[in-house]
């Protein structure tokens, strides 16, 4: 009987040993649990963020291939444009050309062993430094026509004291690098109170020429060589 009471005695206090055992092992569990979870709060947050970021780039993305696209768009637009403006530009400046055929014919001319383009900077300078401003001016890829104002002549300048002109310049680029000078002159002397003088053809050939001679000599400059 003796042996049986120490029996449960040992029992007894065995599952308290194993109570506390396992009590004692739950509560270290529970820091473990927790941290668990605030990982995954973290984690989930992360995750979020990452979602939040990848969203705001593919707006981004979308937005600067819109731009893209409006850019491509203005710059096939002005392309045209330019194109359009050069095919007009060359059509009036035909037109031009062709209108002003008959204007200077019996005008004096000369070939020039120089290119348009040369020839076309020599010209402006020359109208600009004795006072003609272009009252037209027409220039494409193989002509160039300047028609000036008329003004009456001061010295120095290519006409006399007491003279008023206008000029008809047309320039046509040749082949193997020459240009076509041509000058009509509408050349008038004008008198005391206005009176506009008669002037002999000769006399309009001389102006016509010495703007040409001009042009020429101009030309023949080291600088223009």
């Amino acid at each position: 009987m003796q042996d049986k009471i120490l029996d449960g005695r040992s029992w007894f206090r065995l599952w308290c040993i194993l109570f506390v055992s396992l009590y004692g092992c739950a509560q270290d569990g529970d820091p473990s649990r927790a941290e668990n979870e605030v990982l995954k709060k973290q984690v989930a947050k992360q995750e979020s963020l990452l979602s939040s970021l990848q969203d705001g780039n593919r707006v981004m993305q979308q937005q600067i291939d819109l731009l893209n696209q409006e850019l491509r768009d203005a710059k096939d637009i002005k392309e045209e444009l330019e194109k359009e403006l050069a095919e007009t530009k060359q059509m009036i400046g035909s037109q031009v050309s062709e209108s002003l055929k008959v204007e200077d014919k019996g005008a004096q001319s000369d070939i020039l062993p120089r290119p348009l383009e040369l020839v076309v900077k020599v010209a402006e300078e020359a109208l600009t430094r004795n006072g003609y401003r272009p009252k037209v001016s027409v220039k494409t890829d193989h002509r160039a026509i300047y028609v000036t104002e008329r003004k009456v002549s001061n010295p120095p300048t290519l006409e006399v004291t007491g003279s008023r002109n206008q000029y008809l310049v047309s320039l046509e680029a040749l082949p193997d690098s020459q240009t076509k000078l041509s000058v009509k002159a509408e050349f008038e002397r004008v008198a005391q109170g206005g009176r506009v003088l008669n002037v002999s053809p000769e006399e309009t050939v001389e102006i016509e020429q010495r703007l040409i001679r001009e042009i020429s000599k101009a030309l023949a400059s080291p600088a223009k060589t």
